[in-house]
């Protein structure tokens, strides 16, 4: 259970598997290391080192305290990387707002990054839908918690997905934990995303992966992405939501490695 240091007086907790070249996965807004890709880092700690950073308000990874920014979030998952040592620059995959970090990461520290996978990320928060969503988001997690996570599940998961949780499953999600103490912070960050000036400066192979069910970050955010990344790809998954491939990576873990070659 590693740390480092970063900006703001930041003890940034990451998480270290594997050997070889390096591979970082940054989860997104709720999430964690474990709770996005616990059930995907086993897939590569063959061939490679995956380096897992959490971010300000998820694991153990703390902070000043003062708004959170992209900046931050950017700084904190270039110290992981750093502080992981592997050699050469590394692939780096983010998830919905780690994928704004991670495309922050990119234009600013290239000398960090060999490919920069995007899935289900977005370019900025501006527009009319994206700030009205973060705003329900930021009321609902200050008035009723159990419809904050309601919300949360019907926008980020498909509706073939919520079914196949069936009535069980959808109740057991309520009893849990869920979402962390954090989550605010991320969400307010969220809300204030805005990286179109940075997204230009890109110059690693890039894949953008979006989400043609997704209800929480909709595809136009990938395309958004695309569109402004020179030379990236462009992979969108009819039918998927959000965060579907929590129950079953392997479609994006495939998607991944055919990208990556490895």
């Amino acid at each position: 259970m590693p740390f480092t240091t970063a900006a703001r007086n930041s003890r940034v907790h990451y998480e270290l598997d594997g050997r070889g070249p390096g591979l970082a996965l940054v989860h997104g807004t709720g999430g964690d290391a474990d709770k996005v890709f616990g059930n995907v880092v086993g897939h590569f700690t063959d061939t490679r080192t995956v380096i897992r950073p959490n971010f300000s308000g998820s694991g153990r990874t703390e902070d000043d305290g003062g708004e959170l920014t992209v900046d931050l979030i950017t700084d904190q998952i270039a110290a992981a990387i750093r502080a992981a040592g592997t050699e050469g620059p590394v692939d780096l995959l983010g998830f919905s707002l780690g994928a704004v970090g991670a495309a922050a990461v990119a234009a600013t520290h290239p000398e960090l990054v060999r490919r920069l996978v995007l899935v289900a990320g977005w370019a900025h928060s501006t527009g009319p839908r994206d700030r009205y969503y973060f705003e329900t988001w930021q009321r609902l997690l200050a008035t009723d918690r159990e419809a904050f996570k309601r919300f949360a599940a019907l926008t980020g998961f498909s509706a073939a997905a919520l079914d196949r949780f069936g009535h069980e499953g959808l109740a057991a999600s309520l009893a849990d934990a869920w979402p962390p103490a954090g989550i605010g912070r991320q969400i307010d960050a969220g809300l204030q995303v805005d990286i179109r000036q940075l997204l230009p400066s890109i110059t690693a192979p890039t894949l953008v992966v979006g989400f043609g069910e997704d209800a929480m970050i909709p595809v136009e955010g990938s395309r958004q992405l695309h569109a402004a990344i020179p030379d990236s790809r462009l992979v969108e998954v009819p039918g998927e939501g959000h965060m579907d491939w929590f129950a079953d990576p392997t479609g994006l873990i495939k998607i991944t490695r055919d990208f990556l070659g490895s």
